[in-house]
């Protein structure tokens, strides 16, 4: 044992810290367990354990997710850690990450500042010499690579359910519902949004949904064949009818296209369309690397139907060459200055975003081809996707709050502002969750110059950029003049004094207060 892992009686226990981790992989890793080997580990070697970190039910593979192991490194770093040392069961609870570098270079971090990490069940002390060292490396290379493992045999395992007609994950999708059945195929029970089975030998089907939900699934194809009516089109058209998606929010293009697309509409159990294997780059697979079983589930489209859809959005791209889907991109970058699939997607009379990822291969191999080099990260595009899909219910949902509390609210069709009683303006901003290489998580906010609404309301994002975290109410007055705000989980009292959990101090704010004459 080295000197500096022993202590003596004289000089009094050493402070430090436990982490501890759990995901799904083992029962033995369970975090009590592991804080029990520790525990034994500090009596043996004079530590006192003063602070624990702990990530129950968070995976390895990065520190994306792992708020406590985050929360560990930031207090390293800004020198609020009141211990000496890190305690932790093994190497693989430390991490099972992809790159053995990255599980590392946070060891560094802390041994940088004077903290050493400790792995209580190694058989082997962590004292920087080469066995050690060696041990560690090699240690940190296992614990990637069973992620690996287990993620190839968990693939080829789901993939022999899909072709027994078993859905693997997801919602079912408007008009749809899951259905829970047996190892023997008999029906148990339906599956509520957000529920999942609970034994291991059960499985998922899909089965039609409500009967008036299925009728619009059907007329959504009517209308598009037959009437030949537009994505767009549809979307107005059941949004005026006052119609919502499964899940409360209203109809828009890209929600009447995905049903336009999507085969389980006639049937179909389609899976590997898109890869996200270790948590790593979303891949769009093609064709041959779907796994399928045909009529797997009960149809609610006619077939005949579904194919006519599918030859109007094939021939809908086909038409134009390549040449001529450049030549609208560069007209729209004309127009708009900058591009990005949320900007196609909007324009009516051009090829969807997909279309150009087809053709091209991705969107930024379309933009090289032009001549546009993007300022932007292209991986936020479907993020960005998402927040157009959010926006209209957070807005939709804040205007509800205005109006039960007696307010008026009219929104500016030009600007999307929203003006409360005739005399407030309010701005409504969703802020995307970025994590940076450290785990930290940062939110970026541009103010319109041009529009100084009297209220901006914020809506941070979690790190799923699904999940509301919280909001922000800015007035015009106090912040107006930044322009654009970083934020970070803790800003100072300058801008954390306008933040909020849910929406009430704005009600308050804009409810009409009768006032009394003086007498």
């Amino acid at each position: 044992m080295s000197g500096n892992t022993v202590q003596s009686e004289a000089s009094g226990p050493v402070r430090a810290a436990q982490y501890v981790r759990m995901s799904t992989d083992h029962q033995r890793y369970s975090t009590e367990n592991q804080a029990e080997i520790i525990a034994a580990y500090a009596a043996r070697r004079n530590f006192e354990i003063v602070r624990t970190y702990a990530d129950e039910g968070r995976s390895g593979l990065n520190i994306a997710g792992r708020d406590s192991l985050r929360r560990l490194i930031a207090d390293v770093q800004a020198g609020s850690a009141d211990y000496e040392a890190v305690l932790v069961y093994d190497i693989s609870r430390w991490g099972r990450f992809q790159d053995a570098d990255e599980s590392a270079y946070y060891e560094f971090i802390c041994r940088d500042r004077g903290i050493n990490v400790h792995y209580c069940a190694e058989q082997f002390d962590n004292d920087g010499s080469l066995p050690s060292s060696v041990m560690k490396s090699i240690k940190r290379v296992m614990a990637g690579e069973y992620s690996r493992e287990l993620s190839s045999k968990v693939f080829t395992g789901q993939c022999r359910l899909i072709t027994l007609g078993y859905r693997q994950g997801g919602p079912a999708g408007y008009g749809l519902r899951r259905f829970l059945v047996n190892e023997a195929n008999e029906p148990k029970a339906p599956l509520a949004r957000g529920e999942h089975k609970s034994l291991q030998t059960d499985r998922v089907i899909l089965v039609p949904g409500p009967d008036e939900e299925i009728e619009a699934v059907r007329r959504i194809y009517r209308l598009f064949v037959v009437e030949r009516r537009s994505e767009r089109e549809i979307a107005t058209l059941f949004n005026s009818e006052g119609k919502v998606t499964d899940i409360g929010k209203p109809w828009s293009r890209a929600v009447i296209r995905q049903i336009l697309c999507n085969e389980k509409y006639v049937g179909n159990n389609v899976y590997n369309r898109v890869s996200f294997k270790l948590k790593k780059k979303r891949v769009v697979n093609t064709p041959d690397m779907w796994v399928r079983s045909d009529g797997a589930f009960e149809a609610i489209v006619d077939p005949a139907l579904f194919d006519a859809a599918q030859v109007i959005l094939t021939e809908r791209a086909r038409r134009l060459s390549d040449d001529d889907l450049l030549r609208m991109l560069t007209n729209l970058l004309g127009s708009h200055g900058t591009l990005s699939g949320m900007i196609i997607d909007e324009v009516e009379d051009m090829p969807s975003s997909a279309a150009y990822r087809s053709r091209f291969g991705s969107l930024l191999r379309a933009y090289q081809l032009i001549g546009y080099e993007p300022a932007r990260d292209y991986r936020y595009v479907e993020t960005n996707r998402q927040l157009r899909l959010i926006h209209p219910n957070v807005v939709a949902r804040t205007i509800a709050g205005i109006e039960a509390i007696g307010g008026e609210v009219v929104v500016d069709e030009t600007t999307d502002l929203l003006i409360v009683n005739r005399e407030v303006t309010l701005a409504v901003v969703i802020a995307r969750c970025q994590a940076t290489p450290v785990g930290t998580l940062r939110w970026r906010v541009r103010l319109d110059a041009g529009l100084c609404p009297d209220i901006t309301v914020v809506v941070r994002l979690d790190p799923d950029n699904i999940t509301v975290r919280d909001y922000y109410l800015l007035p015009w007055i106090d912040v107006g003049a930044r322009g654009r705000l970083g934020m970070g989980e803790d800003n100072g009292l300058d801008l954390d004094a306008y933040r909020t959990d849910g929406l009430d101090p704005l009600y308050h704010l804009l409810r009409r207060h009768s006032l009394e004459h003086a007498q």
